[in-house]
């Protein structure tokens, strides 16, 4: 049996967000007893919410069911083609696939899932059309995955057979190279696709800060950098800002580049060290009056210490750990060099440069260790990881084949790592095309 031959269910509100409307409809629905030999996997009773594993759906569900004749029409309405057609019920308006979830466990590992309301949907659809005589027995609770037990759970969307197949094989292969690992990566990978769910619901402002001060000593900070963004009726709005401290520009970097005079997004302002204090503040006390404030760093430890010295006193609370529900007011930490830690599968306590991990992004850079530079380059890089694939699934696209079977870690190439190696390619030539060996 093929999708084509599926009559479509012509309800107005087939393509409605099942979480709003179908809940109320299912538990007006009668359902189906299981038969004795099937109670440990389908079973009547009241519907739950949570998330089945996709698998457990695609290969079980079907073989729990008391009669035979309903074993076609589930199965075709579960093939990998049928998932992915246009006409498929699940298929909601605006969405260019099926969209699916990607859940998070504790001990990090993810499982591509079905919602529950995706699969009372799918047995009421059946029924409905004719093509079951009754309402097919839903799967065994046992077999639920409730939210408490997942520590993050983003939408993923799939329109091609062969990617969702495909998809279902690497969530399977990382899983068993994440087995053994570190707590530290596993940690990693949580915040990973917790900033990926709450970067697509566009939820209050997302603002990478950089400060930068002189090196001989710390306690003088010379330049304060903002990059932010947030949303206006569903349009991104970006803000850049780069304020250098008029009492401090007679010192130099002894150190690292002198770049204080090169920003390369708009002007800088000279400004004396209380007004630098009261618009630092002002940003932070904007933003979180709004919605929600990330405040997205590279490596955050220094910056947040000058966000709390007597020189900015900015703030006094922070959160590094992304809830669910991020509330109005509230300030979250974003770090973008744990965020590629996660995507390459680092587990040490090495942290990337932000050099580095703009160039593996390939984000190009000019003019590091400028405050206002460095906060742009910082949102550029959390944006393009936050708005990409799952975490393996968008390591495999970044860098193809470039992990061993038995751990997750990326392996570089030399000329990959270091900035030499570009610098010469005017001389030598560029290296081989990426991702192929030479012969």
């Amino acid at each position: 049996m093929q999708l084509r031959y599926l009559p479509r269910l012509p309800l107005s509100y087939l393509h409605i967000r099942p979480s709003r409307q179908f809940f109320g409809l299912a538990t007006k629905l009668e359902m189906t007893q299981a038969s004795s030999t099937n109670a440990h996997r389908a079973v009547a009773g009241p519907v739950a919410i949570g998330y089945y594993r996709f698998t457990d759906i695609f290969f079980e569900w079907h073989q729990a069911l008391p009669n035979q004749a309903d074993v076609s029409p589930l199965k075709a309405l579960l093939a990998y083609n049928a998932l992915v057609h246009p006409d498929h019920p699940l298929r909601k308006q605006g969405i260019n696939g099926i969209e699916l979830y990607l859940g998070t466990f504790e001990n990090g590992e993810m499982r591509l899932l079905f919602s529950s309301a995706q699969v009372e949907y799918m047995r009421y659809w059946l029924h409905t059309v004719g093509l079951t005589e009754q309402l097919i027995p839903i799967p065994s609770l046992e077999y639920l995955i409730q939210p408490g037990d997942l520590v993050a759970c983003s939408p993923d969307v799939y329109s091609d057979p062969a990617v969702l197949k495909k998809a279902i094989k690497n969530i399977d292969k990382n899983n068993k190279r994440l087995r053994g690992s570190g707590t530290l990566l596993t940690s990693r990978r949580f915040a990973f696709e917790k900033a990926r769910t709450l970067w697509a619901a566009k939820l209050g402002t997302w603002c990478a800060m950089d400060f930068e001060a002189w090196d001989m000593d710390h306690t003088l900070l010379t330049e304060f950098g903002w990059s932010l963004i947030r949303w206006v009726d569903g349009e991104l709005v970006r803000e850049n800002g780069h304020l250098i401290v008029k009492e401090h520009r007679s010192y130099t970097q002894k150190y690292v580049p002198n770049h204080r005079e090169f920003y390369n997004f708009g002007p800088s302002e000279i400004i004396n060290k209380q007004t630098f204090k009261q618009r630092i503040r002002d940003i932070i006390n904007k933003h979180r009056e709004m919605g929600p404030l990330f405040l997205v760093f590279h490596d955050n430890s220094q910056d947040i210490k000058y966000l709390k010295s007597d020189a900015v006193q900015a703030v006094e609370r922070l959160d590094y750990i992304l809830p669910d529900s991020p509330q109005k007011g509230e300030i979250y930490v974003v770090d973008t060099a744990d965020l590629f830690a996660a995507l390459e599968g680092d587990e040490s306590n090495n942290k990337r440069s932000l050099e580095r991990v703009c160039r593996h992004l390939q984000i190009p850079t000019k003019f590091l260790h400028n405050a206002g530079n460095d906060a742009h380059y910082t949102l550029d890089a959390m944006m393009s990881m936050a708005s990409g694939a799952p975490v393996d699934q968008q390591r495999e696209q970044r860098w193809p084949k470039r992990t061993e079977e038995d751990q997750p870690k990326v392996e570089f190439k030399d000329w990959e790592e270091d900035s030499d190696f570009s610098d010469m390619e005017g001389v030598m030539g560029p290296p081989t095309a990426y991702g192929v060996d030479e012969p």
